[in-house]
């Protein structure tokens, strides 16, 4: 069975190369489900800091890589949506008040 935290620490490795901070502080995972009967099926519900951002198709790929990368894994499903918008409010309080 993958767990959620395995995903999560998968998810933590894929840096927004523009923003130069990984997806998980950014606020881009919206969620993440684990499914299958044998737990092993991973849904990740994300978005990205704009809807031009330039290297969508690199982090979806990285993403992608990372996530087959997590052993006994099964199915990889990726929804890049857009509601809600992302905004700066979404990252991490680390994050946030690191830039400050």
């Amino acid at each position: 069975m993958v767990g959620v935290k395995e995903v999560v620490a998968a998810l933590s490795k894929c840096v927004d190369p523009e923003m130069g901070s990984d997806i998980v502080n950014l606020g881009l995972i919206y969620n993440i489900k684990v499914e299958g009967s044998e737990g092993k099926d991973v849904k990740v519900t994300l978005t990205m800091t704009s809807p031009m951002c330039p290297v969508i198709s690199i982090i979806l790929a990285d993403v992608q890589l990372r996530l087959e990368a997590i052993q006994d894994i099964g199915k990889v499903d990726i929804d890049l949506v857009w509601d809600p918008l992302w905004n700066p409010e979404m990252m991490s309080d680390d994050l946030k008040y690191a830039r400050v």
